[in-house]
């Protein structure tokens, strides 16, 4: 008894078909939209983490006002005023007195948020308030929403 085995030609099957042109092109172009997608997802998110890293650091800038001035209370009055940034003459003097610290303090709020980044000191019966302000959404065209206001108090 012999076996044998029958092989299915081309026309026993039907055709092998592949992927044709058009297929390829409509699945590039998928795949390319989502590669913009991510690549637009990786520059939002680039922009959130800076954001949120000069929100730090201005919370931390106001924290270190508030802590001087706590230290320092019988003098709290004189740290009161308005602050512009600057990155220029920011060697420290070598006793610290209200008018150094309010110079050295300047100095840092310039090199962390920048030379247009400005804060105003407010102190009222007891109460002290900081606002620090900076640009920070440099993506908006919308002039008066470039800025971010940080503001914080606490009665010493």
């Amino acid at each position: 008894m012999r076996m044998t085995r029958r092989v299915a030609g081309i026309h026993g099957y039907g055709r092998v078909r592949g992927f044709s042109l058009i297929e390829v092109m409509v699945s590039i172009l998928v795949l390319g939209v989502g590669l913009l997608g991510f690549a637009m997802l990786q520059t939002m998110s680039v922009r959130f983490t800076q954001s949120a890293n000069h929100r730090t650091l201005a919370t931390n800038l106001a924290s270190d006002m508030l802590d001087q001035m706590r230290v320092n209370r019988l003098l709290a009055g004189q740290y009161a005023g308005t602050y512009s940034a600057t990155t220029t003459g920011c060697a420290p003097a070598g006793m610290i007195t209200v008018s150094s610290y309010k110079d050295v303090w300047r100095c840092r709020l310039g090199m962390a948020l920048g030379a247009g980044a400005s804060a105003t000191v407010t102190y009222n019966n007891g109460v002290a308030t900081v606002a620090i302000t900076w640009g920070d959404q440099r993506w908006e065209t919308d002039a008066t929403r470039q800025t971010t206001t940080f503001s914080t108090g606490t009665r010493l």
